[in-house]
């Protein structure tokens, strides 16, 4: 069956007349436009209309993009504008004659009036006019401070990344890590003020990536090519609702330029195996068109140790028996990636755009595994040696078309994307365990073949329409379309001779629609600044897991709604606004990931499986936030949340296997105090100090225990930059967590890292040579114990390879300056929710 015909059956009838209605907006949108664009023709007597055009030129080139403003002799109010075109033309009617002037401004450059007047000749070229670029005296320098390193703003907090001289040199991943409220742990699995489930957005656009994969990608990307990120644990109505924690938005620097510019990066890192990165980006400009592409390689053994000490207990709370277990990961990943895009410049206000992004993650990991089992007077009963191995590949591509229509001077915007994305998993998997006993030994193999496949297809579109008063209202409309199909197929495995095991293997697909629409307002008075919003989302599900020889055919639905309300204010506690409180509310969804929803029992090892659960339902969250500020420099804010029908890992025991899977376990609660502190204790000296205090508090069923159990954490983190001269540059950073409750079963030991850094700036400042040590004392070593498992007591320790040391070059060729280039799409959220 081919997409169209997939997707015709199973949409839900909101799409289409959610399309219909996209269609009659898009249509009267831009027919007012032009309408708008020949109201003087129209109108009144025709043998009255004076046409106006020229050409604006700048060191004998053309100027595109700059703005003109048209004004009666004798009055201020500006009649008629625009932006010239990418020839640097303009264009312009008028319907009275008299004296007029035609000012053009641009970046850079002296603004330039040309007096004319309107008598007879209905159409006019005049002269071109020439912009003269701005000296630059040095006599008449200025010296202002620099951008600040953290903002507040209504709804976000934004790190502008170019302004901390640490981030020079490094990569994405390291950015993300340093800001504040945000951890990353060694899986790669990002949280935002101690709570997993963010949302994590490149550009407004999915990340494409599971945790794991998404730090991978991340390494690949020099900080070079980042602006800033925005940190929303409330984000506005315009984001989807998915993300119970959040939305983390790393935005990338765009161009203008006309001609070809970028940045190469390469780095190479040593823990107990060696670890390349290498980034190559690019991007050329040439009238009407703007191409862009970045490229990247990953190459990286890691190193993960994991011990397990299991005690059994009978109901009396006497030891049956004891289970330790050393496993040892060294799984190879080489990681290639590719986003390509092109932008068209219909004219000035039009935009039309296609990006494309790829990703290939090759994946080869033999574990052995060494298991001891002893009696219950702690005499040695058995040992199993297991040779383990899984061979991966993870494919991921997908295309984004996008328009952006600016209906006039003062900030209409119309914006439509449609997202095609799909996903192809294939793993093969050999478990050969051997059983040792004092009286006899045994053989047992079972392998594997898990093919994974999903399709993501998505159309939205977007509205801002500015108001009086400064003002402004938002509008769009949503709906996206999730297939997946998944299998697993095992085979038990004697004298070389496969069989089926049909007790695990299995197929599941599923299939999900949700619309969404939503409105914003805001509004900004002399000190206070307000703004609302409201989002609604239909969810359709179904599930289907087909018969096999042990299984009945199985079906599942799920249809429902859901309103995300939003609400910002904000209040200047004095005329100059060095001092403002703050205030946020939000209501978010966390839908489970897609692979949680699988049924299939997947094997680990011998004694670990993991089990994903149909039934999950989606965990709705909570928050509220009242913070005060102050010049940016210091801010201290007070944070709770709520969430119910909380999805938490969930670890059951059936004989000597402990089975991992996912529920719904009740309630949780987050109340804390979150402060940063900016200090400048010397011209060449800077300290960024995050601080957190927090109580988490779960409530709930887990198996057969009802839990009812809270715990305090805090976490710190300091980060020095030290400017010691104009081209070295220096840093030393740490970060402390305590001891904390997870997910209701793991209590966490504290952890906690130092880290430095030197940087060297060459070939006049293009260029940058750095060498960093990360967590040089090897202290980030991530051990806890197991709580609330009926009769059995159980702790971890992982021993990783996150010791490493680092030396990295980067280098930018060309220009590099901001521009609103739109490259943004509206898969997201669903895309978000895929692991691999």
């Amino acid at each position: 069956m081919n997409p169209t015909s997939v997707i015709a059956a199973n949409l839900n009838p909101l799409f289409f007349r959610g399309c219909l209605l996209l269609s009659y907006l898009f249509f009267i949108n831009i027919t007012f436009s032009f309408a708008s664009a020949k109201k003087y023709i129209i109108s009144g007597d025709t043998s009255t209309v004076y046409r106006i055009r020229g050409k604006v030129l700048s060191n004998q080139k053309p100027v595109e993009f700059a703005r003109f403003a048209l004004k009666k002799t004798g009055m201020n109010k500006i009649i008629s504008g625009g932006l010239t075109d990418t020839l640097g033309n303009y264009k312009l009617t008028i319907k009275d004659s008299g004296n007029y002037s035609l000012t053009v401004y641009n970046i850079g450059t002296d603004s330039v009036s040309v007096p004319f007047s309107l008598a007879l000749l209905k159409d006019i070229q005049l002269p071109d006019i020439i912009l003269i670029q701005k000296r630059n005296d040095l006599s008449e320098v200025v010296i202002t401070g620099k951008k600040a390193y953290i903002e507040h703003k209504i709804d976000r907090t934004t790190i502008n990344v170019g302004a901390s001289i640490s981030n020079e040199g490094v990569n994405a991943l390291e950015v993300l890590r340093k800001s504040p409220g945000v951890t990353v742990d060694a899986n790669g699995e990002v949280s935002l003020r101690g709570r997993s489930g963010v949302l994590v957005l490149i550009d407004d656009k999915p990340t494409y990536l599971s945790s794991e994969n998404l730090a991978t990608y991340l390494k690949s990307l020099p900080s070079s090519l980042l602006d800033k990120i925005e940190l929303m644990t409330n984000p506005p109505a315009k984001y989807d609702g998915q993300g119970g924690a959040g939305v983390i938005n790393i935005k990338t620097k765009k161009t203008k330029v006309q001609g070809f510019n970028g940045s190469a990066s390469l780095s190479y890192g040593q823990a107990i195996y060696s670890q390349t990165n290498a980034n190559v980006n690019f991007n050329y400009r040439v009238n009407k068109v703007n191409l862009f592409a970045n490229t990247g390689y990953n190459s990286q053994r890691s190193y993960r140790r994991l011990e397990l000490q299991r005690t059994y207990l009978n109901e009396s709370g006497d030891i049956m028996s004891v289970f330790n277990q050393t496993s040892y990961f060294r799984p190879l990943n080489r990681n290639p990636n590719l986003k390509m895009g092109m932008d068209y410049y219909l004219s000035p206000r039009t935009t039309l755009g296609i990006v494309l992004v790829g990703s290939i993650s090759n994946s080869n990991d033999r574990s052995p595994v060494n298991s001891a089992v002893y009696n219950n007077n702690n005499v040695l009963d058995s040992t199993i040696n297991s040779d383990n191995s899984t061979k991966s590949k993870f494919n991921n591509g997908g295309v984004n078309l996008n328009f952006s229509h600016e209906l006039d001077t003062l900030g209409k915007i119309l914006t439509f994307d449609l997202d095609y994305v799909k996903y192809n998993t294939n793993t093969d998997q050999n478990f050969l365990n051997n059983i040792y006993r004092s009286d006899s030994q045994a053989s047992a193999q079972i392998t594997s073949h898990l093919p994974s496949n999903i399709s993501i297809y998505s159309v939205k579109s977007d509205y801002v329409h500015p108001l009086k008063g400064k003002a402004k209202l938002e509008g769009g409309i949503k709906s996206s379309y999730v297939n997946t199909d998944n299998e697993a197929n095992y085979f038990n495995v004697i004298n070389n001779v496969s069989t089926i095991n049909n007790d695990l293997t299995n197929r599941f697909q599923y299939k999900e629609n949700i619309n969404a629409a939503y409105l914003n307002f805001n509004k900004e008075f002399k000190r206070f600044s307000v703004q609302t919003g409201i989002r609604l989302e239909n969810t359709n599900i179904k599930g289907h897991q087909l018969e096999t020889e042990v299984r009945k055919d199985s079906l599942f639905r799920q249809n429902y709604f859901s309103l995300f309300p939003t609400a910002y204010f904000s209040y200047k506690l004095d005329s100059a606004g060095k001092n403002q409180l703050n205030f946020s509310f939000g209501r978010r969804i966390g839908r489970p990931n897609y692979q949680e929803l699988n049924p299939f029992v997947k094997v680990i090892d011998k004694y670990t499986y993991f089990s994903g659960n149909p039934f999950l339902k989606p965990q709705y969250s909570y928050n509220y936030d009242l913070s005060y500020n102050y010049k940016g420099k210091f801010s201290v804010s007070l944070y709770y949340n709520y969430t119910k029908d909380i999805q938490k890992e969930i670890i059951q025991q059936n004989d000597n296997i402990f089975i991992s899977t996912v529920g719904n376990i009740g309630e949780e609660k987050y109340f804390g105090l979150y402060t940063d502190l900016t200090l400048n204790s010397a011209s060449w000296w800077e300290s960024n100090i995050h601080g957190e205090l927090m109580n988490i508090a779960y409530k709930g069923q887990i198996n057969t225990v009802y839990v009812d159990q809270n715990k305090n954490y805090f976490n710190i983190r300091i980060n020095n930059q030290f400017k010691l001269s104009d081209t070295w540059s220096a840093e030393l950073s740490g970060s402390y967590i305590s001891s904390m409750l997870r997910a209701g079963q793991i209590i966490a030991k504290p952890i906690w890292d130092v880290n430095a850094g030197v940087q060297k700036k060459v070939m006049k400042n293009k260029g940058a040579i750095r060498l960093s040590a990360r967590d040089i004392f090897h202290s980030y070593l991530q051990d806890g114990t197991f709580i609330n498992i009926p009769n059995v007591l159980s702790n971890y320790k992982n021993y990783m390879d996150t010791q490493v040391i680092t030396i990295g070059f980067n280098y930018n060729f060309g220009i590099m300056k901001s521009k609103s280039r739109r490259n943004t799409a509206g898969a997201e959220s669903e895309q978000n929710r895929v692991k691999n």
